[in-house]
């Protein structure tokens, strides 16, 4: 293949894996217009996005399989045709039943295609240069989420909310056809076992703990069922667990877990996944600090979330060039303490606060989360031997999907206790929620210190591992 092939190849896997992701955190803003619109409650509302988040953990996990089994040109289109029909279903939807349908639809395609995107750009970038490649894929990972709800607002403050799937439709079915037209297949399928039992174990395991770590954070379906779900999810994760470990030497099993026996890759996903739980953790906590404590319209407070998004997509390129100069310690190390200054800040904010202290806290936040996630994804996959690529890429999908969900569960439900117990004693709304909002930043400070210690534990990975 030549240069100009792969390159075509990496950036309409770019494009199209950035609008896809863009998907997941778009509806967090539109949720009070929907119920209004629909005229439907606030938990039913909720399964906008609680389903796109259970179906990428159900599908992730099976991704490992499919890329190898499948042509890299099949799987893409796939993913690319999932997320359109899911998006036109959405875009025509009658009511909030047709609307979930829709949203699970474009979780599919949305679940295979990150995965498909860092499998194909470690097979095709060699390692001396994957840095600058991690840094543009960095931007669909970070920025994507982050400025999702700033693309809601604005969308929100000019048009109806049908218009969020109406004006992606065209992007979705546009890389659908260059795909179908020029994309090149990079691998070459090979007959790979499927452990059939493993798929509802996998689904059992981690949609039961997206499900029951969701339920928590947006206090949806009671805190009964929510502890139900996540403790068969998390007994079916063991169960899942020990099955994979037992099938991963006779190369039957759906997502081999040998990835976490590399020292380098191991402490890379457990820092990945602290980084998003902040990301999505700071998603969900700033919109109420904005609208609710400091009284500003949703467009005013996507308007205000942007400039950090900005921040990471213009930083990605430099840090990934950056880390192919000097490798990963010197990147990782002050972008942990960043991470936790910026949240520690945010723990500061209250009823007085001003809206520059929001924005210089949200930004000290997205530099540090910016330098972490170019270096992580890279020295993750990049310690890794070829043939355990798709699996390292599933493993770390996966712990992306179930860390977000648990970073909302965590800041959310400490948030919920410390404004009730406030409320309880007579303090105003306004400031209990403040205080609310403060005790889930200063949470997510403290659980950001143990990235401070692990990022002593990264190294950039050899140039040619072997398998």
């Amino acid at each position: 293949m030549s240069n100009g092939d792969r390159r075509l190849v990496i950036a309409l896997l770019l494009v199209s894996a950035f609008t896809v992701i863009l998907n997941e955190t778009i509806m967090g803003i539109a949720l009070p217009k929907l119920m209004d619109e629909l005229e439907v409650t606030a938990s039913a509302a909720q399964w906008l996005t609680t389903a796109f988040l259970l179906t990428m953990a159900v599908v992730i996990p099976i991704t490992g399989f499919l890329i190898q089994r499948l042509a890299t040109r099949t799987v893409f289109m796939a993913a690319m045709g999932l997320f359109s029909a899911g998006t036109l279903l959405c875009a025509l939807a009658p009511g909030l039943g047709m609307l979930i349908v829709g949203r699970v639809v474009q979780a599919c395609g949305t679940a295979i295609m990150m995965p498909l995107l860092m499998t194909t750009v470690m097979s095709l970038v060699p390692a001396s240069s994957r840095g600058r490649t991690m840094g543009n894929i960095s931007i669909v990972i970070s920025v994507a989420p982050a400025i999702g709800p700033t693309i809601s607002g604005i969308i929100l403050h000019f048009l109806e909310w049908r218009w969020m799937f109406w004006l992606v439709l065209p992007i979705g079915l546009g890389a659908l056809a260059l795909g179908m037209l020029r994309l090149q297949n990079v691998n070459v399928p090979r007959k790979v076992p499927l452990d059939v039992p493993s798929i509802p174990l996998s689904a059992l395991a981690f949609g039961g703990v997206v499900y029951g770590l969701s339920a928590l954070g947006e206090g949806h379906g009671g805190l009964g069922p929510a502890l139900w779900a996540l403790g068969v999810g998390l007994v079916a994760l063991a169960v899942f667990v020990a099955r994979q470990v037992r099938l991963a030497p006779q190369g039957r099993a759906l997502l081999d877990l040998r990835t976490f026996g590399v020292r380098v890759f191991a402490v890379s996903v457990v820092m990945m996944g602290l980084c998003m739980m902040a990301l999505f953790g700071m998603i969900i906590l700033l919109p109420i600090l904005l609208q609710k404590v400091l009284g500003l319209e949703p467009l005013q407070a996507g308007m205000l979330l942007l400039p950090g998004g900005l921040v990471m997509g213009l930083l990605a390129p430099w840090v990934g060039q950056t880390f192919d100069r000097i490798g990963a310690r010197r990147l990782v190390i002050p972008g942990a303490v960043l991470v936790c200054l910026g949240l520690g800040s945010m723990a500061l904010l209250g009823a007085g606060s001003g809206v520059w202290q929001v924005l210089a806290g949200h930004m000290v936040l997205s530099v540090g989360l910016a330098l972490l996630f170019t270096p992580l994804f890279t020295s993750a996959l990049g310690s890794l031997p070829p043939h355990l690529y798709p699996y390292g890429s599933a493993v770390m999908g996966t712990v992306q999907q179930v860390a977000g969900a648990a970073g909302i569960a965590l800041y959310v439900s400490v948030m919920s206790v410390r404004a009730g117990a406030l409320l309880g004693t007579g303090v105003p709304p306004v400031e209990a929620t403040a205080a609310g909002v403060q005790a889930g930043f200063l949470m997510g400070g403290l659980v950001s210190l143990v990235l401070i210690g692990a990022s002593f534990f990264v190294r950039r990975p050899p140039d040619a591992p072997r398998p």
